[in-house]
């Protein structure tokens, strides 16, 4: 009996022993998957895609990856990556934007869209990564301060030609709003981000762009960032 209870001692010990390392193998990889998708989000090779970048006064590269539409830049935030196209709205959930799987996601327009930005409303979505990461910039705009901080971007095209987003309102909203997550389907955008903005300012273009991230991880509730499009002003131009 003594034995008997010794063998079921030791069994016991060994699947503790087993479970222990099993639950420390998950955790490791759950770490090393974490750091793997923040790095992969960060990855500053994709600058060499961004069109007119230069190093030492030399021009590097303007060359488009596949599917890409244009080159997004918010000014002083960490938003500067390429924008993606699919075949459908879920292709670049979790592919980067050179094809490969990742969690990260690209920043992509909406299948709906055309990819000249030439529509009335247009629709940007991106993943909510911490340390403002992709999207993970978009809910410091709901801060006033930081929004009125923060009002001006880019699109940057394939031929070098640019438009000037100037950024005129902050909402949140439910994923199913067809006003917002419908574009050029016959909604009327405009009056529904009027009516439902957080932070309003009267906007000085009628061609819209608006930036979509999920506020909370598993929910419906988005928080979108709305611009007009204009060309570069005779300032800007001559800068350059």
């Amino acid at each position: 009996m003594k034995q008997a209870i010794r063998v079921l001692d030791r069994i016991f010990d060994r699947i503790l022993l087993l479970v222990f390392l099993l639950m420390f193998c998950i955790g490791g990889y759950s770490v090393f998957d974490t750091w793997m998708i923040y790095n992969h989000a960060q990855d500053t090779d994709l600058l060499k895609y961004k069109p007119h970048v230069f190093v030492s006064d030399v021009e590097v590269s303007n060359v488009f990856l596949e599917n890409e539409v244009a080159w997004l830049t918010v000014d002083d935030t960490q938003i500067d990556y390429p924008v993606m196209q699919g075949k459908d709205n879920s292709e670049y959930l979790n592919k980067d934007p050179y094809g490969e799987y990742s969690l990260a996601g690209s920043l992509f327009l909406d299948v709906r869209n055309h990819a000249d930005f030439s529509d009335e409303y247009s629709l940007i979505y991106g993943h909510h990564m911490e340390h403002g990461i992709m999207f993970g910039a978009l809910d410091a705009f709901l801060d006033e301060d930081y929004f009125n901080a923060h009002r001006t971007g880019s699109l940057t095209f394939s031929d070098g030609s640019t438009l000037e987003i100037r950024f005129f309102a902050c909402l949140e909203a439910d994923a199913s709003v067809p006003e917002i997550f419908a574009p050029n389907t016959g909604y009327d955008a405009m009056s529904y981000i009027r009516s439902n903005a957080l932070i309003w300012n009267r906007p000085d273009g009628e061609t819209l762009l608006a930036l979509s991230t999920c506020k909370f991880p598993e929910t419906a509730d988005r928080i979108i960032v709305v611009g007009s499009l204009h060309e570069p002003s005779a300032s800007i131009t001559n800068a350059n």
